[in-house]
């Protein structure tokens, strides 16, 4: 199982990213997908989760803003993020797992991850 985290660059207050989570060894569609983020010092943060592309999940500092979706055809996540805040500036990590959790927004529950991708917002 592997994921392939991209689409992190730069990009303005007010702007709009969409990172790609591309997967092999699984398949999206029947797998719980997530994305957290981290910054330097502290702890990785939830961001969005969803099964089956259905139930998404948000944190509500995202709420509104950012979407979680997947294609499966091409087997792959990814996270609309529009609306773009400074704080938002971290490294994002997609993240897999089998089942559905309540506790979706725990990074510990996720056995796949992604490299990570940086995502940095400027005024």
């Amino acid at each position: 199982v592997q994921l392939q985290a991209s689409g992190g660059g730069w990009v303005q207050a007010g702007g709009s990213l969409t990172l790609s989570c591309a997967a092999s060894g699984f398949t999206v569609s029947t797998y719980a997908m997530a994305w957290f983020r981290q910054t330097p010092g502290k702890e990785r943060e939830f961001v969005a989760a969803a099964i089956s592309g259905r139930y998404p999940r948000y944190a509500d500092s995202v709420k509104g803003r950012f979407v979680i979706s997947r294609d499966n055809g091409k087997n792959t996540a990814y996270l609309q993020m529009h609306s773009l805040r400074e704080e938002d500036t971290a490294t994002y990590y997609c993240a897999a797992r089998s089942r559905w959790t309540v506790e979706y927004h725990r990074d510990v529950w996720y056995g796949y991850w992604g490299q990570g991708t940086q995502v940095t917002v400027s005024s």
